[in-house]
C-alpha cells in the first residue's frame, strides 16, 4: 500500500491540466525497485481505487487533474508518437471546416512518418494514425501548430490532397465550400 501512496502523491505533486496523461514507462521510472508483476499489480490497484485511467495499451490518464476539454484524442495521439512527426489531417480537418457533413464522433485522424495503425481508446474514441512518407520541409507552408491539441494541423488544402494520396472516400466532400479554402 506505500507504493500506491507514494505513485498518488507523486502526481499530485506533478500532475495538471496540462500533464495528466501518462506512458506506461515514464511511470515504471518511479519504481525501479518493484518487478514487472509488483510494477503492474499497482497499476491495476490504482484504476481500480479510481487513481488511474487507462486510456489505451501504455497510456494512463490521472483522473484528478484530467481535464473536461474534449481534446483527449489529440493528447493521447501527441503522447503515443512523440518521436514521429504527425498532424491532423484527412476527416477530422475537413470536418472541422465544415467541408465535409458528417462529423466523426470520437474518432481523429492523424497523418503520421510512424506506421498506419488504429488505436482503440474505448469509451474516449479512438486514434486513427495514417503513414505518410511527406517531410516536414515539404509540406510546413501547409501545416499550422495547434497549441490546444498538441499537434500540427493541416490546411483543408493540404487535408484535401491527403484524402486523395491515402484514397480516402471524397463522396462527402462539398465542393462548393472547399473551394472557398483552395
Amino acid at each position: 500500500m506505500q507504493s500506491i501512496k507514494h505513485l498518488v502523491r507523486w502526481f499530485e505533486n506533478n500532475a495538471d491540466s496540462a500533464h495528466y496523461l501518462f506512458l506506461l514507462q515514464d511511470m515504471r521510472a518511479l519504481f525501479p525497485k518493484l518487478s514487472n508483476l509488483a510494477f503492474k499489480t499497482l497499476l491495476s490497484r490504482a484504476v481500480r481505487l479510481g487513481y488511474l485511467t487507462r486510456v489505451c495499451r501504455g497510456l494512463y490518464m490521472f483522473k484528478p487533474a484530467a481535464s473536461p476539454s474534449g481534446l483527449l484524442l489529440f493528447h493521447a495521439a501527441a503522447h503515443l508518437r512523440a518521436n514521429e512527426f504527425n498532424y491532423i489531417s484527412l476527416e477530422t480537418v475537413l470536418s472541422d471546416a465544415a467541408v465535409i457533413s458528417q462529423i466523426p464522433m470520437n474518432w481523429v485522424s492523424i497523418m503520421s512518418s510512424g506506421r498506419s495503425n488504429i488505436i482503440s481508446c474505448g469509451e474516449f474514441g479512438t486514434i486513427e494514425f495514417v503513414h505518410t512518407t511527406q517531410k516536414p520541409a515539404q509540406i510546413m507552408a501547409h501545416l499550422f501548430y495547434d497549441a490546444n491539441c498538441r499537434l500540427w494541423r493541416a490546411s483543408v488544402p493540404q487535408a484535401l490532397r491527403d484524402m486523395k494520396v491515402t484514397h480516402r472516400n471524397m463522396d462527402l466532400i462539398d465542393w462548393d465550400m472547399a473551394n472557398e479554402f483552395i
